[in-house]
This record gives C-alpha cells, sequence and structure tokens, in this order.
C-alpha cells in the first residue's frame, strides 16, 4: 500500500514522496484515514512505528480545509519531554514544507521567545504540560479555539505525574473538539484517561502491547555489579558495542558511568532531567555526528530522542519495571533495520531479570563474556536507587526515583512536580 492510497493531499503526498518515504507503516495506514475522518482516535503504538507522521500528516490536512486567520492556537500536542516536542514541532515544519505556523513550548528556557512566537501567531503548538500552563496563567497563550488534541505518548506523561497538568489543560479547551491518544501501552490509567477524553473512538492497535521489537537481538551478558564499567568498556573497545545508548537508573548513575567512560577514553555524555537544554541539544548533536560513542541517559530523557540507525541499546542496570525494558529496547531496530539491546546484569537483579523474561514470554540469551565470570560467592543485595554505590549507603526500597528523598524534584519539562509511583520500504517517523 502506498500513501496515494490513504486520501492525503497532493501537496502532501509530495512531501512524503522528497522525505523519501514510499510506503506508510501500519500505524499510519491504519490511523491516517480515520483521522481525516474527524474521527476521536485510541492509538497503540510504540517509539519507532511512525506515529508522528500517522497524526501530523492528516492534521495539516483537516486544518487546511478549514483556513483561519492564523492567528488562534488550533492544534495542540502534548509531549512528555522537551526533546519529544522538539522532535514533533520540527516534523510539522517537515511535513507541511514550512507552511504551517507552528511553536515547541517546553521548560528549561526562557519565556521571552516563546511568548513572540506565540504573539506572531501560532497555529499548531507542541508542549510539554507544565510550561503550556505556565503560559496559560500568565496569560501569554489563548486555548478556546483548539480544534485537534493529541496527547504524545501518553503513558509516559502519566508514568512522570502529569495527569494532574494534563487534566488542567483539558479545562482550557473547548468542548468540541477532535481528541488523538497515542500510547504504547495501556495501563488502567491510560484507560481512564481515554474514557474521559474521547468521544466514540475508533482504535488502532498496531504492535502487541508490552512485545519486544522483533528486529533487536537481544543478549545477557552476566557481570559482577563492580565490574560493569569494566566490561563494558571491553566490550567498545573490542568492537562488540558500537555507538550505543546506555540506560541507568538514576541521574547521579548516569553522571558517574560518563565520568569514568570518558577517563577510560571513551567518548560519552550523560543526558538527564537535571541537564539544562543547551546541554541536552549538545550532548544528542555530539552523539549523532559521532563525535560521543556512548550517550549514558535516564529513562524519562531516553523517550523522544529522535536517533535514527542507533546499532546498539545497553542496559547498564536493568530497569525496576519490566515495560521499561521494552521502552528501552525499542529505542534500536527502528524503521525496518536490525540492532541489538546488551543487558549487563549482576546477581542483585536476577529477580528483574525474571520478571522481563516472564513479560516477554521468552528467555532472552545468556553469554558470559571471557575474563569477566561472575564471582558465584558473591550474595545478591538490595537494590539501591543511588546507582554507582551498590553494596554502600541506605536502602530505599527500590524506589523508582533519581534521589533517596521525596521532595519534588524537576521534570523533563524543567518544572517541579511530585513523584509519583508506577505500576508494575523506508517509514516515515
Amino acid at each position: 500500500m502506498s500513501f496515494s492510497v490513504l486520501g492525503l493531499r497532493p501537496d502532501l503526498l509530495r512531501t512524503v514522496a522528497r522525505q523519501g518515504y514510499i510506503d506508510p507503516t501500519p500505524v499510519q495506514r491504519d490511523a491516517i484515514p480515520l483521522v481525516l475522518a474527524g474521527r476521536d482516535l485510541l492509538a497503540g503504538a510504540q517509539t519507532g512505528t511512525g506515529k508522528t507522521a500517522a497524526f501530523v500528516l492528516p492534521m495539516l490536512q483537516r486544518l487546511a480545509e478549514r483556513p483561519s486567520n492564523g492567528r488562534h492556537v488550533r492544534a495542540l500536542i502534548l509531549a512528555p519531554t522537551r526533546e519529544l516536542a522538539l522532535q514533533v514541532e520540527e516534523s510539522v515544519r517537515t511535513y507541511s514544507g514550512g507552511h504551517a505556523r507552528s511553536t515547541a513550548i517546553y521548560g528549561g528556557v526562557g519565556f521571552g521567545g516563546q511568548v513572540g512566537a506565540l504573539r506572531r501567531g501560532a497555529e499548531i503548538v507542541v508542549a510539554t504540560p507544565g510550561r503550556l500552563l505556565d503560559h496559560a496563567r500568565q496569560g501569554t497563550i489563548d486555548l478556546r479555539s483548539v480544534e485537534i488534541l493529541v496527547l504524545d505518548e501518553a503513558d509516559r506523561m502519566l508514568d512522570m505525574g502529569f495527569i494532574r497538568d494534563i487534566r488542567q489543560v483539558l479545562a482550557l479547551l473547548p468542548d468540541r473538539r477532535q481528541n488523538l491518544l497515542f500510547s504504547a501501552t495501556f495501563s488502567k490509567e491510560i484507560r481512564a484517561l481515554a474514557e474521559g477524553l474521547l468521544d466514540r473512538p475508533a482504535s488502532v492497535q498496531v504492535t502487541p502491547e508490552n512485545t519486544a521489537v522483533e528486529l533487536v537481538e537481544q543478549v545477557v551478558h552476566p557481570v559482577d555489579r563492580e565490574r560493569k564499567r569494566e566490561l563494558l568498556t571491553h566490550l567498545v573497545r573490542t568492537r562488540q558495542i558500537d555507538q550505543a545508548l546506555v540506560f541507568t537508573r538514576t541521574k547521579h548513575g548516569a553522571n558517574k558511568l560518563a565520568e569514568q567512560l570518558n577517563r577510560d577514553g571513551i567518548a560519552a555524555a550523560a543526558i538527564h532531567g537535571n541537564k539544562s537544554q543547551p546541554q541536552r541539544v549538545r550532548a544528542l548533536a555530539d552523539f549523532k555526528a559521532g563525535r560521543v560513542l556512548l550517550l549514558v541517559a535516564t529513562e524519562v530523557a531516553s523517550r523522544g530522542l529522535d536517533i535514527e540507525s542507533l546499532p546498539h541499546v545497553v542496559n547498564f542496570e536493568l530497569p525496576m519495571v519490566p515495560a521499561d525494558y521494552v521502552h528501552r529496547i525499542g529505542r534500536t531496530g527502528r524503521a525496518g533495520e536490525t540492532g541489538t539491546a546488551v543487558s549487563l546484569v549482576c546477581v542483585d537483579e536476577a529477580p528483574l531479570l525474571r520478571q522481563i523474561e516472564r513479560l516477554l514470554k521468552v528467555p532472552i540469551p545468556s553469554r558470559v563474556i571471557e575474563g569477566f565470570e561472575p564471582n558465584r560467592s558473591i550474595p545478591a543485595e538490595p537494590i539501591r536507587m543511588r546507582s554507582g554505590q551498590a553494596g554502600r549507603g541506605r536502602p530505599t526500597a527500590q524506589r523508582r526515583f533519581d534521589s533517596p528523598n521525596r521532595a519534588p524534584a524537576r521534570s523533563a519539562d524543567g518544572r517541579r512536580r511530585q513523584r509519583r509511583r508506577r505500576p508494575q520500504g523506508t517509514y516515515a517517523r
């Protein structure tokens, strides 16, 4: 099936062709006609399935069919992180050929430039929830003319504690509008949100929930907890791992690992919520340009990163929630290309590995690297959420926090928030 049979206008088809996209992905094939028909939509789609084009292309067409003076916000896309907001807004400009008046609103930067863009008139706004509410409270944005609302990566927004912010945003919108909700997983919270938000929605599910990407080769390397960094360095030096996105559980752990790797002579950078927006942009740019081999990231910071042809994902530490493993490895094996997910697993993480394998319904192949055989006499210890301090410090009951206290921290869009627990062809992006 080609894009030409989906009902898109000739100008959008030409734009798609210029990008080199030939065949629509499953989510694009199923979702675009429904959005063009004005239906509310509940779509299950993981990162890398082409979901951005699945809502941006029909959104542009629907707005073009009902021209306005361009001074009001007509479409609002909510995203969980700054990186995803910037990526989606870039897609809006690309697919519109630069004709759509759009802007991205996110925290971590000053208000001035964003206020100026809004005053000049932005029909399409891509925003993180917190910064959007800041603009609403200061009267610098008016959402009463929104015709289309998109919640992108809704599960991640709920995981990050944005449900209250989302509800406040919904209260600022007109009752009559089209609503599109995209989520990789469907928890009870997501289904409750969808039930209150969507009006007789069409449903699209392009990948089975919590299924690992088929093009990703997975392997576990057992290793002692204190030798993980040494093993990772070995794998890079022996070219068993090329450029990779490396996951840690905490911001502290990401910083420490990046520093250690650089001392080992391996170019690495950390990216997480405590980094400023310029720091995050620079780290990602260096990684894409090949100046950085290993980009060390936390779970939240990794979501929404636009990285093409990523050969490896490394789980330096397994996630505390099994479904996050699926999200992590989905960063590779995208758009028809193969990839490899490597997990460095110590004795402490054996229960987490068993939970992941139960979720996947298959065992993950295990291979011991010569010279890094685990010491079977080392006992398991409780996992402490202060990464890099295994075997020392005070247990923290396996909290999904980036610090051992309960104080509010800054979210990925730069606002203070309360932490919350969570439950256990070529393709267009």
